[in-house]
């Protein structure tokens, strides 16, 4: 029914379910006034309503049902929807100011207004959470636009202009759950949706003050069975809302006490001395009695005067601690004898200015029925039909995953809104990843992301949607839960550092070595799947072995690393120039890293060599004494082994075991330790030169070895 324009002629159907009645009203309008078309008052058989507080949702229901039949009956048609507004009894009330930009000139639509005051309502929302330390959970029931601004100026109608900015100061109400949730169901139950959902002193004023008397600061009590609600108006704007919860019931219990009757005789009771001045009733001993009016109004005295100081409180504190200047009452509890004057009296103002409004107030009303109610106690309900043209406020309920969930209807509820509302967890609704991994490469942090998984399946009515599909007022919204997608895998050879080429040159050749990595210390191949927290290192070089290995060719002796010579372990990089004798063998110099024990035992042998050298020549030189065998021509033994001294790093150095001696045989018989390099370079001199580790020595020979740094 929202945003029916009044010359279509559309009915509208308004219900005030009240604590001791419901009223139902039907009436559309057209050409500014309201015509009521058919009216029904039905009150509740028992106490199914407590402070405006639903108790027995299902007898008030009922009630619901049979006045909204005996409406079908008078008008000759079905009714499905309905308006309806709810009793303050814990009502918290925020005042916002809320703002549009444009990025040009924009002429304002009837909708643009509309949304504005949607923002706000939202707005408020949002800033009343912030406050809310309980556990409720309360709905804005309604709100009132208090100032329009446009391009920063106020203004009393922002439609047609032409605004880059335009803004709002608004006030909105809100209830607790159980509050509204009750009066949905009740209305449900008799087959009815609801259309809007108001306030109701804001319904009450729509009739009570016409817009032309808010300028003045004044208070509007409507005074029911179960609440007292009251609205302030000022400046040509509602400016505060607030509500007591004493009422007219509050009267009737003191009667049922004083008089031992029954609720429903004491009510009777109370409304006949309004009018007569004695009332005949029957107590519960079905003995017969009589009260006068005025003894009634002496029992009532004090409750009258309690009533009254809590609303003139209330007025004050709405007001900013001052009395308004004038009070209009309404509803059935006001009529009450006495309870004008003490409420004038309490405020300090003339008890003129505090007045029932009545017929006096419906002069824009044309009613089309025969003896139409035109007092105070239908003010309300006839507010509550022309609050439905004013401003569009309603709550939509849908089944998610068979929870029923109510939302505030903004016009663009979506599948997302209804899950939030129902606690649903937003990361079942989009792909989740899976488990994400993380290691080092080099010592810097890296992460690999999980798989995607599948979005949530979503159905509204059976028929596929998204999280963003527009929901309605019972629609069926089932969410399959998204699911996680594979957990990260990844292996060594993927990684991008891997993937470029280590450029040497061996032997002559240019050769394109693979990088290689290792894992927390060990050396892996490509396949290798790095798992959770590893630290890889790219390794940049290849030891002179590894190369061999990678060329599939034996290692020949004389290693040269950049024109330096070097052992199998020595590391190659980048660019480095790497060369061997592939026809000679593999020296001591070429020896891989030992261990101490290693080292020894190769000592060792090396020593039994020499000694077995020694006496095989002490046998020889035995049978060249003996004459079995002439010297050569040079005068040197033919088959023995000799001695050779040379200086070494300026020390003498006695060379044994072998007939002949080349330079890499020095290093058998000093103290230097080959791989104690530490990133320096071997140097190797003979007689002032750099030497050959394969040239042959002299006696005398100068030889100096020692480590020197790398250039770079």
């Amino acid at each position: 029914m929202a945003g029916v324009r009044e010359e279509q002629g559309q009915l509208v159907f308004g219900l005030d379910i009240g604590t001791r009645s419901i009223v139902g009203t039907v009436g559309y309008l057209n050409g500014g006034r309201f015509h009521v078309a058919a009216q029904r008052v039905r009150e509740h058989e028992t106490r199914a309503m407590l402070d405006g507080q639903i108790h027995d949702i299902g007898r008030v229901g009922e009630t619901v049902r049979y006045v909204k039949e005996m409406l079908e009956e008078d008008l000759n048609r079905k009714l499905t929807e309905v308006c309806i507004a709810a009793a303050g009894r814990v009502l918290r009330t925020v005042t916002t100011h809320v703002e549009q930009e444009y990025e040009e000139e924009h002429e304002v639509t009837e909708e643009d207004v509309y949304a504005l005051a949607t923002m706000g309502v939202e707005q408020a929302y949002e800033e009343f959470q912030k406050d809310n330390d309980t556990d409720i959970r309360f709905y804005c029931v309604g709100y009132t636009p208090m100032r329009y601004y446009m391009n920063g100026y106020q203004i009393g109608n922002l439609e047609g202009h032409k605004v880059r900015n335009m803004a709002a100061d608004l006030i909105a109400t809100f209830l607790p759950d159980d509050v509204v949730d009750g009066l949905y169901k009740a209305v449900e139950i008799a087959g009815l949706h609801v259309a809007n959902l108001t306030l109701e002193p804001i319904a009450a004023i729509q009739v009570a003050i016409p817009e032309k008397f808010r300028m003045l600061n004044m208070a509007l009590v409507d005074v029911g069975a179960g609440t007292s609600d009251i609205s302030i108006t000022r400046d040509g704007t509602i400016t505060a809302y607030g509500m007591i919860p004493v009422a007219g019931d509050s009267l009737t219990d003191i009667l049922v006490q004083h008089c031992l009757v029954d609720f429903e005789t004491a009510e009777r009771i109370k409304r006949q001395a309004g009018e007569k001045e004695t009332v005949e009733y029957q107590d519960i001993m079905g003995l017969p009695q009589t009260i006068t009016a005025e003894k009634v109004q002496e029992i009532l005295s004090d409750k009258v005067h309690e009533m009254a100081k809590q609303v003139a409180d209330c007025i004050r504190e709405l007001n900013g601690d001052k009395a308004v200047s004038a009070v209009f009452v309404v509803g059935g509890g006001g009529m009450i004898p006495g309870y004008t004057q003490q409420l004038a009296q309490e405020l300090g103002i003339v008890s003129e200015r505090v007045a029932i409004r009545g017929p006096e107030v419906m002069q824009s009303i044309d009613f089309e029925i025969e003896n139409p109610r035109r007092d105070s106690l239908m003010v309300t309900p006839i507010g509550i039909c022309l609050s439905y043209y004013v401003q569009s406020n309603n709550f939509i309920f849908v089944d998610f995953n068979g929870k029923r969930v109510k939302l505030y209807d903004n016009g663009r509820l979506t599948v997302a809104d209804a899950a939030v509302q129902s606690d649903f967890p937003n990361e079942d609704l989009f792909p989740k990843r899976g488990q994400a991994l993380t290691f080092t490469v080099n010592g810097k942090s890296r992460i690999v992301r999980g798989e995607q998984g599948e979005a949530a399946v979503i159905r509204i009515n059976g028929e596929a949607a998204s999280i963003y599909a527009q929901v309605h007022n019972g629609d069926r919204v089932s969410v399959t839960p998204s699911t996680a997608g594979e957990e990260a895998g990844f292996e060594l050879g993927r990684l991008p550092e891997l993937a470029q080429r280590l450029h040497v040159e061996v032997n002559g050749a240019k050769i394109d070595l693979p990088r290689t990595a290792s894992v927390n210390g060990k050396l892996e191949n490509e396949y290798y799947r790095i798992r959770e927290n590893d630290e890889i290192q790219v390794r940049n070089s290849y030891t002179v072995r590894e190369i061999a290995e990678f060329m599939d060719v034996p290692l020949g002796g004389g290693i040269l690393v950049n024109d330096t010579p070097a052992k199998p372990e020595t590391s190659v990089y980048e660019n480095f120039t790497l060369a061997w004798d592939p026809d000679a063998a593999v020296t001591y110099a070429d020896l891989e890293e030992e261990t101490q024990e290693e080292a020894e035992a190769r000592r060792a042998k090396k020593e039994a060599e020499r000694e077995a050298a020694r006496q095989d020549a002490a046998q020889e030189k035995t049978q060249d004494a003996g004459g079995s065998e002439g010297t050569k021509a040079d005068g040197k033994p033919g088959n023995g082994a000799s001695d050779l001294s040379v200086i070494v790093n300026k020390m003498p150095v006695t060379l044994s075991g072998k007939e002949s001696y080349v330079f890499v045989d020095v290093f058998s018989f000093i103290d230097f330790d080959l791989n104690a390099s530490a990133g320096r370079s071997i140097v190797t001199l003979l007689n002032g030169r750099n030497a050959e580790y394969m040239e042959p020595l002299s006696a005398g020979d100068v030889i100096d070895i020692f480590w020197e740094e790398r250039k770079v």
